[in-house]
């Protein structure tokens, strides 16, 4: 097998951008071959992560291929080093040798079975803050953080993927992220706060409330004091706010995480993972909307229930209803690019929405035309089929609700056409669809105003004086 894969090295690598064939098997400078069977992360002509084999044993490769990559790996076996001297585990260095080409390669033991702490903290999600069960996740992450901040080590790109959960402990990985102190000292408290506030501010605002849960395991692992609950929370805010400016701006531009391209006549973002799933619906939407079900034929939009790769999707299309609401529509961002950043943004916060998946914009130069909206389907049904007029909501639906409200409330969102038709009830959450109209306002008294109007909305489903109707108005954030 191994003589049957194509020989490379970091030069061609290099200049293979995110399309490097795969499997593809490298020159080690000690005589050996590594074979890399899949990609697990790219960085176009700077770094790649693979799942490889050496000697028959499988091994991560962090493969450094740019211009500076020496220097990078010398950085990543630093931080690895400064891990395992504090006892914070971290996978086992097998090999660090140059390769072909001018790169060099980090090999470390392929922990298997793991999971990445992003991918647990995933399978919370609908999860209350306070949860019991999500506190106990959480509280292991919050002593590795304070351990490491015990030990003297800032981790510079602390999101949750760079914890890995294997054998019942937490993993720290990347070690070219960490930022190391002088020896034998901790980090000072203001610069423990701050990284803290890194990894709690990707938490949903509402786990604000309920940091007293998770400080003391962080205060524990680094043998400090909790720290200032005000300056804390202060510090998550500005965070969270750094956050969601970068996570919108690379909805829209070729990342990691999506692929976007662009001509004269056409504009596409597309989430990265599903770009090749998605690729015959992206060439033709009008055809897959044509081969699904049509559930809405409007004059201002038509919406498919579309089946791609075995996974059940939402097509929608935004219509042009003439020549006069074309112009208008030209020079503005379509409803599609609102809708599309709009769900990343609610999604950002933790409120259920359906996942975007991609975003197509027929243009003319810098007129924009037709626009498609591509995301998961939501099988739910809506609170107007789904709540009686004459009862109070059941007890899960009741507090679905109250926290869809009160963290769309907390941020200052509104939906701008709070039809009950628009709330779905589906895996223990009331989801929002029909996201055209969304804002986060800036100031209290624009969200008092749009607030106000969305609650009347969302009352007027109902009969005034139905038992539903007065359980809202008592229990719905005042306007």
């Amino acid at each position: 097998m191994m003589t049957a894969v194509a020989l490379t090295n970091a030069s061609t690598l290099r200049d293979a951008g995110r399309a490097v064939p795969m499997p593809f098997r490298v020159l080690l400078a000690d005589g050996r071959s590594l074979l890399v069977l899949r990609l697990l992360r790219v960085l176009p002509g700077k770094r790649l992560v693979g799942d490889a084999e050496v000697d028959g044993r499988r091994v991560l490769a962090k493969l450094f291929i740019g211009q500076r990559g020496e220097r990078h790996l010398h950085r990543e076996q630093a931080g690895l080093a400064a891990l395992r001297r504090a006892g914070i585990p971290t996978p086992a260095v097998r090999a660090a040798v140059p390769i072909a080409g001018g790169g060099h390669a980090l090999l470390t033991d392929f922990l298997d079975p793991a999971e990445s702490f992003a991918q647990a903290w995933e399978s919370l999600r609908g999860r209350p803050a306070g949860d019991p069960r999500a506190v106990a996740r959480l509280l292991p992450l919050l002593h590795t953080l304070g351990r490491l901040h015990a030990a003297g080590l800032v981790h510079e790109d602390l999101h949750l993927g760079n914890f890995l959960c294997h054998a019942g402990r937490i993993f720290v990985i990347d070690g070219d992220a960490l930022r190391l102190g002088p020896p034998g000292q901790p980090v000072p408290l203001h610069e423990a706060t701050a990284n803290l506030a890194v990894l709690l501010a990707q938490l949903p605002a509402a786990w604000d409330d309920e940091l007293s849960l998770l400080l003391p395991a962080h205060a524990a692992g680094a043998g400090v004091d909790v720290p200032s609950m005000a300056a804390l929370r202060e510090q998550i805010a500005r965070v969270r706010r750094w956050r969601l400016r970068d996570l919108l701006a690379k909805t829209v531009r070729d990342c990691s995480l999506f692929a976007v391209t662009q001509t004269a006549a056409r504009f596409t973002a597309v989430a990265r993972a599903q770009a090749g799933a998605l690729a015959a619906v992206i060439a033709s939407p009008d055809e897959a909307i044509r081969a699904g079900r049509i559930l809405k034929d409007g004059g201002t939009s038509t919406v498919a229930r579309v089946l791609v790769d075995h996974q059940m999707l939402l097509l929608k299309r935004y219509n042009l209803k003439g020549l006069g609401h074309a112009l208008g529509r030209a020079l503005r961002p379509s409803r599609a690019w609102h809708s599309w950043r709009a769900a990343h943004r609610l999604q950002f916060f933790g409120i259920a929405t359906p996942t975007p998946l991609a975003l197509i914009e027929e243009r003319l130069g810098p007129l924009r035309r037709r626009a498609w909206l591509v995301s998961e389907y939501c099988p739910g049904e809506n609170l107007l089929l789904h709540l009686a007029a004459d009862r109070e909501p059941p007890a899960a639906e009741a507090r679905a609700i109250l926290q869809l409200f009160a963290a769309m409330h907390r941020q200052r969102i509104t939906h701008g056409d709070l039809k009950a038709m628009n709330l779905l009830w589906h895996a223990g959450q009331v989801w929002l669809i029909d996201l055209d109209d969304v804002v986060q306002h800036r100031s209290a008294a624009a969200h008092s105003r749009a607030w106000s109007r969305d609650r009347a909305r969302l009352l007027r489903n109902w009969p005034v004086g139905s038992a539903l109707y007065r359980w809202l108005d008592d229990h719905l954030p005042a306007a």
